[in-house]
């Protein structure tokens, strides 16, 4: 009877939480006008690290990483002056297929036991327009660094109403060789290049 009373409390503490926030809630700003500049770091439950290649020639071939952390120093005024650092955790890999999952963090692929993390740091900033730019940097996969460009929207800002804390969102696109890192595993057959979309929210750092 206790159990029950104490989950029966807990789902009325949820449903009245959530029910504040959808009250609260208003839709982000998609312009950079009043966006708090700061440090925000990447919220992990709500960052999605995809990546995709051809298989044989028969279809494209998805993949994503599990663990992905990170910081951004953004600067709403003048956003070529934003810097931006992350980390993946190579043997996050995830395929929906756990074999092909360990082949990946071996050595002919990830090499996750030698290369554990992948690190993107960025080194320039351009604003294409009020909710587009590029960012270039280095990525390091498998322990070779080549520089990469990311194609990044900005979809919006404002405050997350269930969290309290200030947010922004960004999508990105990038393309790479993995030949180019190492990673030349089964080419031509299974692609070489690979085609990199990131989704992300981040947290302003209290």
């Amino acid at each position: 009877m206790r159990r029950h009373l104490i989950a029966t409390a807990l789902a009325t503490a949820l449903i009245a939480s959530t029910t504040g926030a959808l009250a609260a809630y208003t839709a982000p700003a998609t312009t950079l006008t009043g966006v708090t500049s700061g440090n925000y770091t990447v919220d992990g439950s709500h960052t999605n690290v995809l990546f995709n290649l051809t298989h044989m020639g028969f279809s494209r071939y998805y993949g994503r990483f599990n663990k992905v952390d990170g910081t951004l120093k953004f600067d709403a005024a003048n956003p070529e002056k934003s810097t931006l650092a992350i980390t993946i955790d190579a043997a996050s890999v995830d395929t929906n297929n756990a074999k092909l999952e360990e082949e990946l963090k071996g050595a002919q692929w990830f090499d996750a036991a030698k290369f554990p993390t992948i690190t993107f740091t960025s080194t320039s900033v351009k604003k294409l327009t009020d909710t587009t730019g590029q960012v270039s940097g280095n990525l390091t996969l498998h322990g070779v660094t080549k520089p990469v460009t990311l194609s990044v929207t900005f979809n919006g800002a404002g405050k997350n109403p269930i969290m309290g804390a200030e947010q922004l969102g960004f999508s990105a696109t990038a393309a790479i060789k993995r030949s180019d890192f190492g990673v030349s595993q089964y080419v031509p057959m299974v692609g070489d290049d690979v085609t990199l979309t990131i989704e992300s929210e981040l947290h302003l750092a209290k």
